[in-house]
């Protein structure tokens, strides 16, 4: 058995990157291998003696729990990344030596790349900016709050979501669940997510660089060499830090696109030197609320919250859409987002149509799982036209556009258990919200902010299930990859193609 962890999960090249591992062989080295275009063997270390460590115990006493709150203080190995190392997320699978013959380098692909004895890790480069104006973001605050630190021969359930550890604050640290980074975990979300479309992005031609939210947290000065952030999948956990800064990248005419949900939903406090966080959500100790209200929620009005709606800065909010439980993507609706403003630049070139012509309106992404398996909404009307405009009663942007809305039905509104096949979405301001749905939309603030509403836009993207998806995928990168200067309105920034031919009748 052999796990391990990375001290921080971003390195610059040429510097050195330290792994902590645990493992009952004799010896192990890692295999490194880059996310691209395919999954692409890079390098592997020499063999380094191995040494076995517990997990620390769990303060619940439970045999086999393990916390998830405490450093779990494993060996660290140190090896030097090369300096010509590409720009990109990649991965280091460990391997242990057995007694037979030298072991051949294992063949990782994008089919197995989910799993345990393995973890990623990000390589910026020396020059940020140097390779591409765009910045991806791998939300690794949300990867390590569901992470359970499991391993098929060891079932630690331990996360911010089962068994978590609470603090009180009583210390004078910041009170609520607390969560280290230095835990093994295996790739789970890294495989359905990111790596599908980072392929998608190098076989289309968009070359882009990556940060950590630990980088992004530390880092005021990160995003000034960028002109357009990315936000990929699962992004529920940020700091105020990272709010900040992205808040005033987009003031200062950079632009971001959310092809996320649940973001922004939960404030985090980054503790211990960096290497853990704190955040006071409504997740169970036991059968108790530690508790409630939990006051690390964006949106929640103070005391009882930060009272900075996420909506500000993403336009939408998870309390005005929804989660289908289960698999992914399981049995959920496959409707896509009906369209709206079909002459917008955002639509170019997909044909698609928004019933303005006296027709039916047209869905991006119909007959795939393009909503959920979480998604975010801004509270909506419907105008006599029968077109859906955001009221701003949540805290959404005046100038946000609504271009496609997923009515969410059938709804629970349970918030204590979830029920399957159902979108669960308690209503969580009676009054101030519209009916729930997923909505896709942008507006400008000095730069543009799109945001997708769900969390399987780039799941779509990259395993090429909707064309229209992912030509307006297409369309947000080569007219948001640059920055809008001073003094030019936000409708004439770049946009070097000519339209592709709209796709055939259907």
């Amino acid at each position: 058995m052999i796990e391990g962890y990375f001290g921080r999960e971003s390195v610059v090249a040429g510097e050195a990157l330290v792994c902590h591992v645990s493992t009952d062989a004799a010896a192990f080295r890692l295999c490194f291998y880059r996310l691209g275009e395919r999954v692409e063997f890079v390098a592997r270390t020499g063999w380094h003696p191995g040494v076995h460590r517990p997990p620390p115990p769990h303060p619940d006493g439970v045999a086999g729990h393990a916390s998830p709150a405490e450093d779990w203080g494993w060996p660290p190995y140190a090896f030097a990344v090369p300096a010509d190392w590409a720009p990109g997320i990649y991965v280091a699978l460990f391997v242990e030596r057995g007694t037979g013959a030298e072991p051949a380098d294992p063949v990782l692909d994008g089919a197995s790349l989910e799993g345990p004895e393995r973890e990623f890790f990000v390589v910026r480069p020396a020059r940020p900016g140097r390779h591409s104006r765009i910045l991806y973001k791998k939300s690794t605050f949300t990867r390590h709050a569901y992470n359970r630190a499991d391993h098929p021969a060891a079932e630690r359930a331990a996360s911010l979501y089962d068994n978590p550890v609470y603090q009180d604050g009583a210390d004078g640290g910041p009170r609520g669940h607390k969560l280290s980074l230095h835990r093994p975990g295996g790739i789970i979300d890294l495989a359905y997510w990111d790596a599908p479309f980072i392929a998608w992005l190098e076989r289309n031609g968009y070359p882009v660089e990556y940060c950590t939210d630990l980088d992004l947290h530390e880092n005021s000065a990160l995003l000034s060499d960028y002109d357009l952030l990315l936000s990929v999948g699962h992004d529920e956990y940020w700091s105020g830090a990272m709010r900040r800064q992205v808040e005033s990248f987009i003031e200062g005419g950079g632009n971001v696109a959310f092809l996320s949900a649940n973001t922004c939903w939960w404030r985090i406090h980054v503790t211990d030197r960096n290497t853990a966080f704190v955040s006071d959500t409504d997740h169970q100790v036991g059968d108790v609320y530690p508790h409630l209200p939990a006051t690390d929620l964006w949106w929640a009005g103070k005391p009882d919250g930060v009272g900075e709606p996420e909506n500000s800065l993403t336009g939408v909010s998870f309390r005005n859409g929804g989660m289908w439980p289960g698999e992914w993507p399981g049995d959920r609706p496959l409707d896509g987002y009906t369209v709206q403003h079909a002459d917008h630049w955002v639509y170019r070139g997909t044909g698609l149509r928004d019933g303005s012509d006296g027709g039916p309106a047209d869905a991006l992404g119909a007959g795939t799982p393009l909503v959920g398996y979480e998604c975010d909404g801004a509270a909506i009307a419907y105008g006599p036209d029968g077109v859906a405009r955001a009221t701003g009663a949540d805290g959404t942007p005046a100038s946000f556009l609504v271009l496609g809305v997923h009515l969410l039905r059938p709804v629970h509104e349970d918030f204590h258990t979830l029920k399957w096949s159902h979108w669960n979405c308690p209503e969580r301001e009676p009054g101030a919200t519209g009916p729930r749905a997923a909505t896709m939309g942008l507006y400008t603030r000095g730069g543009t902010v799109f945001t997708a509403g769900t969390t399987d836009w780039p799941a779509v993207v990259g395993r090429g299930q909707d064309a229209a998806v992912e030509q307006v995928t297409r369309n947000l990168l080569d007219r948001l990859r640059h920055r809008v200067t001073a003094g030019q309105p936000a409708d004439e920034a770049a946009d070097p193609s000519p339209a592709p031919p709209p796709p055939p009748d259907r």
